[in-house]
C-alpha cells in the first residue's frame, strides 16, 4: 500500500515523497513585488518536500492584496524568481508556482487607486485589508465586462510562460480563496448574466480557460480549489454538486493534479467535497487543510488521495518530511511574523538534527 513516502509521479515530474508544501502567502518580496534571496533561502530549506508549491504570485500588474507579495509580470520579477528556482534544484527539489489574480480581494491603496474587479459588485465583508495607511475595508469591486475577460485568461497565459522561463517546473492555477477565479466559480460571490454567470457551467468557463491557457505553456498544470472554504466572505448554495461537477469536468482538461481545501476555516459551511471529487477526477488528488501525518497515511492506502499538502506544518519545520517520517517533534510556527519583514520567523527555524 502506498503512504506518504511512497514516490508518485505528477505530469513529467517524479516526486520521491507525497508530503507537498502548500502555497503560504508570506509577504516577503523586496520592493515591485520582486522575489529577493530570502524567499530563494526559504524555499532551498524546505527543497526535501516531494512538490513545493510557491506562494500566490500577481499575474498582472495592480492587482495586490497583500502588499508584499511577489509578482511573476515583470523581467525583474522573473530574475528574482528564478534565484528561487536555482536554489530549489540545486538542492535537489522540484517546485511550482501559485500563478493569482486578487480580484475583489485587492484594495485601491495597494494599487494606486485603481478599483479591485470582481465578477459582480460585491465587496469582501466581515474582514479587512492591511494597507499601507493600516488596516482598511474591503471596497465594492467593479463588475468585469465580458469583452475584458479574455485579457485576463491572456494574463494568466504570460505569467504561465513567464514562470517556466524563471525556471519553475509548473504552475498551480489559484482557484481558491475567494479570490477572481473563485468568485467566478462560486454563486454566492457571481451573482451576473451572459455567458459567465448564472449556471455552474458559466460560472466555470473563466476557470477552464485559464487552465487551456496554462496547459499551452507549461509542461505541468495544477489547480487549487476550496468549495467549502468561507474566506473572503465566500459561499455557495451547493458546494457538493458545484465540486462533482468540477472534478467531472476536470476530468477531460489534461490536469497533472487537484488540489482540494477540504473545510471552511470559519467552521460555517461542512460537507464532504472529496468523495464526489474522488468519484469524477482520476488524475492525482492532492488534500489540504488539517491532515496529521497518520490521517494522511489513511486517505493515501484507501485511495481517497494521491497526496497531501502541508501548510501551517512547513512554516516552523523546514525539513517536515524527514520529521514526519521519524515521527519526531514538530516545532510550532509564531504567528506574529508569518506577514512581517525580514528572516525572523522565516528562515530561522533550526532543521532536527541541529534542533
Amino acid at each position: 500500500m502506498s503512504d506518504l513516502f511512497t514516490p508518485l509521479t505528477v505530469g513529467p515530474l517524479r516526486l520521491p515523497n507525497r508530503v507537498l508544501m502548500a502555497p503560504l502567502t508570506r509577504c516577503r518580496a523586496e520592493p515591485d513585488h520582486v522575489p529577493g534571496p530570502l524567499m530563494a533561502t526559504y524555499y532551498q530549506q524546505r527543497a526535501s518536500a516531494g512538490l513545493l508549491i510557491a506562494e500566490a504570485t500577481m499575474v498582472m500588474e495592480g492587482n495586490s492584496a497583500f502588499w508584499h507579495e511577489p509578482g511573476i509580470h515583470s523581467a525583474a520579477q522573473v530574475a528574482g524568481w528564478r534565484l528561487t528556482t536555482d536554489a530549489v534544484h540545486a538542492a535537489g527539489g522540484r517546485i511550482v508556482l501559485q500563478i493569482w489574480h486578487g480580484g475583489r480581494a485587492c484594495h485601491p491603496l495597494l494599487n494606486g487607486g485603481r478599483q479591485p474587479v470582481a465578477p459582480s459588485p460585491i465587496a469582501i465583508t466581515g474582514d479587512e485589508v492591511h494597507t499601507p495607511e493600516g488596516k482598511q475595508p474591503y471596497v465594492v469591486p467593479r463588475e468585469l465586462a465580458d469583452d475584458e475577460l479574455p485579457g485576463i485568461v491572456t494574463g494568466f497565459r504570460q505569467a504561465t510562460r513567464n514562470a517556466i522561463d524563471a525556471g519553475f517546473d509548473g504552475v498551480e492555477v489559484h482557484g481558491a480563496n475567494g479570490y477572481l477565479l473563485d468568485a467566478f466559480l462560486r454563486d454566492g460571490s457571481n451573482r451576473r448574466q451572459g455567458p459567465y454567470g448564472g449556471p455552474v457551467a458559466n460560472r466555470a468557463r473563466l476557470l477552464l480557460e485559464v487552465l487551456e491557457a496554462a496547459r499551452a505553456e507549461s509542461p505541468l498544470v495544477g489547480l487549487r480549489i476550496s468549495p467549502l472554504n468561507g474566506y473572503n466572505a465566500m459561499v455557495d448554495s451547493d458546494p457538493v454538486g458545484l465540486s462533482g461537477w468540477l472534478a467531472q469536468r476536470l476530468e477531460s482538461t489534461g490536469l497533472d493534479y487537484l488540489h482540494v481545501m477540504r473545510g471552511d476555516f470559519l467552521g460555517q459551511q461542512h460537507g464532504d467535497v472529496l468523495t464526489p471529487i474522488r468519484a469524477g477526477f482520476s488524475g492525482a488528488l492532492v488534500g489540504n487543510m488539517g491532515y496529521t501525518a497518520e490521517e494522511a497515511n489513511t486517505a493515501i492506502a484507501s485511495g481517497q488521495l494521491d497526496a497531501v499538502a502541508f501548510g501551517t506544518p512547513f512554516l516552523a519545520n523546514p525539513d517536515l518530511p524527514e520529521r514526519l517520517r521519524l515521527g519526531a517533534p514538530l516545532q510550532s510556527p509564531d504567528p506574529a511574523t508569518y506577514y512581517t519583514a525580514g528572516a525572523a520567523g522565516y528562515t530561522d527555524y533550526p532543521f532536527l538534527e541541529s534542533a
